[in-house]
């Protein structure tokens, strides 16, 4: 592997894809049409989009080159076949790709937030930061802690982009001066829908994770579920919030076809709905690593697929 792929890889570049098309789609499919409906446009606030997806990406970008730093003994046990840091990249360039990246996005944030005078932003996006650094010292050890921080970090990509939308400063739209309380209710329970998505399958998908990470964490005093907990029960935790999962789609697949969306629903089922139900059969039969590798590669799919679903908002709006 040459030094551009390390890098990539270290940054983890898949999954700021990822987070980029989740914006973009909460944006161009969610936001958009809503604002539409409202009767005014928008005049530079996309500029200002682009620079909020700019700080998403640099502070993950941060966090998954921190996590690396801090998990190199772990790594060397659980995947020494993917490991970066110390073999192609020295420990010291990462910590300073850390604090490059996570500035970057500490100041397009504070920059978003004097512009529109919109503090949130940026003072979340801060907290973010701190959030991810002590993650990946302290917080991913403890049982759960680490699990619900990043799962609340997965929902935020979704919810900060209404956050943005909220407190749209009236020098960046026309015909009115504060977005329709409306047609900002419309946003917020798609926001809440899809973060309320990322949060679950996020949370499934990192205690599978730890299944599968059980000999490395273990050696290193993590105190993950399966390892204070054993496997059995951190099966069940999981299968549980499978269940919430797949009935919470299932509502939402009911709602349209109420409301005649009938290829959105085909996609619901087929491409969400089934396979987490392959999911959860297959969960209790896993047994090895290689098993539970599978497992949190499906759920990553799933979330694609998820996430890919706001197309529907726009193709029915």
């Amino acid at each position: 592997m040459n030094l551009v792929g390390a890098f990539l890889r270290l940054i983890r570049f898949p999954n700021l894809f990822f987070i980029a098309v989740t914006q973009f789609l909460f944006y161009f499919c969610i936001v958009v049409p809503r604002i539409h409906e409202g009767h005014f446009q928008i005049t530079e606030e996309f500029k200002l989009f682009l620079i909020l997806v700019s700080s998403s990406l640099s502070i993950a970008a941060g966090g998954y080159v921190i996590n690396d730093y801090f998990d190199l003994n772990i790594d060397q046990i659980n995947k020494p076949s993917k490991m970066v840091v110390e073999k192609l990249i020295h420990r010291r360039w990462a910590i300073i790709w850390h604090w490059l990246f996570s500035t970057a996005g500490v100041v397009m944030s504070s920059y978003l937030s004097f512009v529109t005078h919109n503090w949130l932003i940026g003072l979340s996006n801060t907290f973010c930061v701190l959030l991810l650094w002590f993650y990946s010292t302290t917080f991913k050890k403890k049982l759960l802690v680490g699990n619900i921080i990043i799962s609340l970090l997965t929902a935020w990509v979704v919810l900060v982009v209404y956050f943005f939308v909220d407190e749209y400063p009236a020098t960046l739209l026309t015909n009115i001066e504060k977005p329709d309380e409306l047609m900002l209710r419309k946003i917020f329970r798609l926001a809440f829908l899809y973060g309320g998505f990322a949060f679950i399958i996020s949370l499934i998908r990192e205690v599978v994770k730890d299944i599968e990470d059980m000999e490395g964490d273990s050696r290193y005093g993590c105190k993950t579920m399966p390892i204070v907990w054993c496997i059995p029960v951190a099966k069940v935790f999981t299968a549980v919030w499978l269940i919430v999962l797949i009935g919470a789609v299932g509502v939402v697949q009911f709602y349209a076809l109420r409301l005649g969306w009938w290829i959105s629903v085909i996609y619901g089922v087929t491409l969400i709905i089934l396979p987490l139900i392959w999911i959860f059969r297959k969960l209790f039969t896993a047994s090895v690593v290689s098993d539970f590798s599978k497992l949190s590669a499906t759920i990553k799919l799933v979330m694609l697929t998820g996430i890919l679903s706001m197309i529907f908002f726009k193709i029915y709006s």
